[in-house]
């Protein structure tokens, strides 16, 4: 049986790039941070969480969850995304 290797911090950037884009372009960044800051209390409880996210990831991102998972597993690539989605949402209210 092999385990999962750990991802490198490039891959985790990567990884948080590519949700938050996804989360950016379906128009739901303001959402996804409240929800974000909404799931701090939850985070311990880790991968058994993800079994009550995961049809709110498929709504989101289709069948292939793998990147949103991986993100929302690691207490670290959360508070990345939900940093990268702040700046995303600055970003939009220039703009206006």
């Amino acid at each position: 049986m092999s385990f999962p290797r750990e991802r490198t911090d490039e891959q985790r950037d990567d990884l948080v790039e590519q949700v938050a884009r996804e989360i950016q372009f379906r128009g739901l960044t303001a959402p996804a941070v409240h929800f974000l800051h909404a799931s701090r209390p939850y985070r311990p409880l880790g991968s058994n969480a993800m079994l009550f996210f995961d049809p709110t990831l498929r709504g989101l991102f289709g069948g292939d969850v793998s990147s949103a998972s991986a993100i929302l597993a690691d207490d670290i690539g959360i508070e990345l995304l939900i940093d990268r989605l702040e700046e995303y949402d600055e970003d939009d209210t220039l703009d206006a």
